[in-house]
């Protein structure tokens, strides 16, 4: 039995005691309603006593009841209540926040576990289990990711969705204008030896040159947000993923022909006619070494020093902006005599043949004397030293030499973003064998990924001290206990107490989420 206390509409406050019969709740008796305040105290001291004497227990004002015993209620505590609340709690609200949360099934579960226990799908079942108290199948999960991007006529594409909403952000942040694209690739090797029509072994940058792969080609804005990616068979020249992808994304999303960046390994004469045909402006690294001789002289004869930077032209028009560095000078030379040291521990060893004899890294600095001698060449390596330090890059824009390499220098945010990808979500190595798990898998660490460029975002925005890695080891600690009260029936999940950076980062995705929101 217990006293209950409710207001009427009349404003008066009726005084019963209640007993607790199955599901509902009865009244015992009713001690009557007042709106006096010590009338109602009257009222609930008699409602405590007739409770006293129905149990044979009797209190007085002067012998008041003891205190609640809550050790039967902590000693019933168990592991199971307790759950990893946190990934939820910061990134959770930045995934409802980019729009993501309309993507229904296992997708919110495997992207908010890809950010704080990456690892195979078996680990994240396993995690989910464990942490969050929530059992999956391994192959429902499996048959989540055929589905994830599937691309069969009268299916739809959920991967198509998800990019719409992760370009709709990313141009939002961006204020609407998409002017400039950065464009990169890289390799994803498997841990498998079997190759398909998509998993091929070629060039992997990751140095698995016996793994099949697939590569990776990422679009993102100045800032580094993500616009779009796709992969391509892992044999194929990256040179050819270039132009495709970028063609694909324009007309996916619909903005204007953006200037476009990207790096020397990209450089072919045809993706320059290609850019120029579709009325694309580009800066692209320049492989200056790799001239004609004529436009190498007029490189050498502007003789930079420190800082400075100027243009040439090249036989056929093109405009190559050219810096120097002190500072690119000593790692260039490093780099060569490190190249030269390995060549001549090769040579002296005997394990040089003719098929080393080639244009490719330090091996040009190799010389074949006769049918079997083979030398390096010291000259063509001294030679060599006068483009120590010098740096090219092809542009058909109008901005000025120190504009264009300002520009060019924003690519380091998609290395970053295949570094994030590759260490803290690994991405990589992959064991998937369909391609639409293959797909999959990429399109979920593709949205973790944004999500960690939000939370960066914010917290920059805050100017907080908390890093982006830091959070995501912050939530692995932010928990939540779910316990049903005395009387009750609905269990009730509450929060525990967080340290004072976990309460800092709490605080500031909430604020960073209504602020946008009541701007909206």
């Amino acid at each position: 039995m217990f006293i209950n206390k409710s207001k009427n509409k009349s404003g008066t406050t009726s005084v019963r005691v209640l007993q607790k019969r199955g599901r509902n709740n009865v009244m015992v008796k009713s001690f009557g309603s007042s709106s006096d305040e010590a009338e109602i105290d009257r009222m609930v001291e008699r409602a405590r006593e007739f409770i006293a004497r129905q149990t044979g227990t009797f209190y007085h004002l002067f012998n008041p009841p003891p205190e609640p015993d809550i050790s039967d209620f902590v000693n019933n505590l168990s592991n199971d209540q307790i759950s990893v609340d946190g990934p939820e709690a910061a990134f959770g609200k930045l995934f409802d926040y980019v729009g993501y949360g309309e993507i229904g099934g296992l997708f919110r579960p495997l992207v908010l576990s890809r950010l704080v226990a990456p690892g195979s799908k078996l680990k994240t079942v396993d995690y989910l289990w464990r942490y969050n108290g929530v059992s999956h199948d391994v192959n429902k999960i499996y048959r989540y990711l055929d589905k994830l991007c599937d691309r069969n006529p009268g299916k739809g594409d959920v991967k198509d969705r998800i990019e719409q909403i992760t370009f709709a952000h990313s141009a939002t942040v961006m204020g609407g204008c998409i002017d400039v694209v950065f464009y990169d690739i890289t390799t994803l090797y498997f841990e498998a030896a079997d190759e398909d029509d998509l998993r091929r072994t070629g060039y992997s940058k990751d140095g698995k040159f016996d793994c099949p792969q697939v590569l990776l080609g990422l679009l993102v804005t100045r800032e580094g947000l993500p616009i779009s990616y796709e992969i391509f068979e892992g044999d194929l020249s990256e040179k050819k993923t270039f132009i495709p992808l970028l063609k694909r994304a324009q007309a996916k999303f619909g903005f204007p022909a953006p200037t476009v960046i990207a790096d020397a390994g990209l450089l072919s004469r045809k993706n320059i006619e290609a850019l120029v045909s579709d009325g694309y402006e580009y800066i692209l690294g320049a492989r200056i070494k790799n001239e004609k001789e004529t436009v190498k002289q007029r490189i050498l004869a502007l003789n930079l020093v420190e800082g400075q930077v100027a243009s040439v032209k090249t036989d056929d028009g093109l405009r190559i902006v050219v810096s120097y560095t002190e500072k690119r000078r000593k790692k260039d030379a490093f780099n060569r005599a490190k190249g030269l040291q390995r060549l001549q521990a090769k040579v002296a060893s005997g394990k040089v043949s003719k098929k080393h004899i080639n244009n490719r890294g330090y091996n040009k600095y190799l010389r074949l004397h006769g049918e079997a001698t083979i030398s390096i060449d010291l000259e063509a390596f001294e030679k060599d030293a006068v483009w120590d330090g010098l740096k090219g890059y092809v542009t058909n824009t109008k901005l000025t030499d120190k504009e264009v390499i300002a520009n060019y220098h924003n690519l380091w945010f998609i290395e970053r973003a295949f570094r994030m990808n590759k260490t803290d979500l690994q991405i990589r190595p992959m064991y998937h064998r369909l391609r639409n798990r293959i797909e999959g898998h990429i399109c979920i660490c593709f949205c973790a990924y944004v999500l960690q460029i939000e939370m960066e975002r914010l917290l920059k925005a805050a100017q907080s001290n908390i890093t982006v890695e830091r959070a995501r080891e912050l939530v692995k600690t932010m928990y939540s206990l779910t316990y049903t009260k005395p009387g009750h029936t609905r269990p009730t999940k509450v929060m525990l107490g967080m340290d004072d950076e976990q309460a800092e980062l709490y605080r500031l995705v909430e604020d960073w989420v209504r602020r946008d929101l009541g701007n909206a």
